[in-house]
């Protein structure tokens, strides 16, 4: 009897221990373990909602983008009827059996509408080969006939025996296969050129097609080729069909014209103006050239639209053509941490800065303006004013 007196209250106040810890348990709203919360649709909702938030080119209030979320969550529809006026309260309200729908619906509308979007890994190796200039579906050898890596005597013997239509057609397979370096890098990579070049009398012609990673290294070695050929003193840099590409390369580029640590041009990014300088010095090869004309046509865009913009802006050479494209955003890929579908990658690809023109106008929806434009019909009479060459007129009239 004495035993149970003395036990007895320890077992009472065990039990009552026991009781409290039940109820404490079952009623408490413990906060969800961290890693747990990972790796779902809302997750990955709320990182893009975040990401953008942080990196969209433009300053957007959360009021914007909960509006923007709000509008394609009742494209998908499921509209949201309540008012929300939180991130975490639009994250809890939203039906996210959709999210990469809803998420590329949000980016797709995001001015300017369809640049930004929610990438695949399919999607970001495309685009990766597409700056890198590779296409992997395209093989030069197979198409003349060729197996991979056959000699520059195989690949001349291959397209002499052609007929001439199928000639015009594989002229630029025999093109890269047939000098030294671009085929180098063609046998590596996979990497197809970027430059050609042809003397036109006393002017070298030089047909720039995109900015890719190879460019540099090949615009250099250009102008080394030709340093000894005494006669060029004119340049035709032409960018028409230039569609842009590694735009960190660009001032690179103009420093080859302007030397080291100039002003090269800004991009405008949440309200603020970023300048660039260049990052290289002049290229002696390129002395020579006295006179440069740019050409530029309604497809030249991105990096080639800046590229023309700074060469004008410092009255390097006369852009002729026709105004460009206007395509003046700068775009890159935010990966995700948080993904939610087997066998799937996403990432972000969001338009993070605006380019600007020579009078700090956005190239956006207004491209360059060239300083002759070629339907007017004086033009070569205009040309003739600025350089009084009749051969480099003759040799602008031959590539136009």
């Amino acid at each position: 009897m004495q035993f149970f007196k003395r036990v007895f209250p320890l077992l009472i106040v065990f039990l009552l221990g026991l009781a409290l810890g039940f109820y404490f348990v079952n009623n408490q709203k413990i906060p969800l373990d961290k890693s747990a919360e990972k790796n779902t649709p809302k997750a990955f909702i709320s990182e893009v909602y975040d990401k953008i938030k942080a990196n969209y080119w433009d300053n957007l209030s959360d009021g914007q983008l909960i509006d923007m979320f709000k509008t394609a969550s009742s494209a998908l529809g499921s509209p949201l009827s309540s008012k929300i006026e939180s991130k975490d309260e639009l994250i809890k309200k939203l039906d996210s059996s959709k999210a990469a729908k809803l998420v590329s619906q949000v980016l797709a509308s995001l001015p300017p509408a369809g640049r930004s979007g929610l990438y695949t890994e399919k999607q970001e190796t495309a685009l990766k080969n597409t700056v890198e200039n590779v296409n992997p579906e395209k093989d030069l050898y197979k198409d003349l006939g060729l197996s991979k890596g056959a000699s520059e005597g195989a690949v001349l013997e291959a397209y002499e025996k052609l007929p001439p239509t199928q000639k015009e057609q594989l002229s630029y397979a025999r093109d890269v296969l047939t000098q030294k370096d671009k085929k180098a890098r063609y046998d590596q990579k996979g990497v197809e050129p970027t430059i050609f070049t042809k003397i036109l009398g006393n002017t070298l012609y030089l047909q720039f097609k995109k900015f890719s990673p190879t460019s540099y290294d090949e615009f250099i070695k250009t102008f080394d080729d030709f340093k000894n050929e005494a006669l060029l003193n004119s340049l035709v840099l032409d960018l028409r069909g230039n569609v842009g590409g590694a735009i960190d390369a660009t001032p690179y580029f103009l420093g080859l014209f302007l030397g080291k640590n100039q002003y090269a041009y800004d991009f405008y990014h949440r309200g603020a103006y970023e300048p660039f300088k260049t990052p290289t010095d002049k290229l002696p090869s390129l002395g020579k050239y006295k006179q440069m004309v740019i050409l530029v046509d309604n497809a030249t865009q991105s990096s080639a639209e800046m590229m023309a913009a700074s060469l004008k802006r410092y009255h390097l050479g006369v852009v002729v053509g026709v105004p460009t494209k206007g395509w003046g955003t700068v775009e890159r890929v935010f990966p995700l941490e948080n993904q939610f579908e087997k066998g799937e990658k996403y990432s972000l690809f969001l338009v993070h800065s605006i380019t600007l023109r020579d009078d700090n106008q956005p190239i956006e929806g207004r491209g360059v303006d060239p300083d002759i434009n070629i339907k007017a019909t004086d033009w070569p009479q205009q040309l003739f004013s600025y350089f009084r060459n009749n051969q480099l007129i003759d040799a602008v009239k031959g590539v136009l």
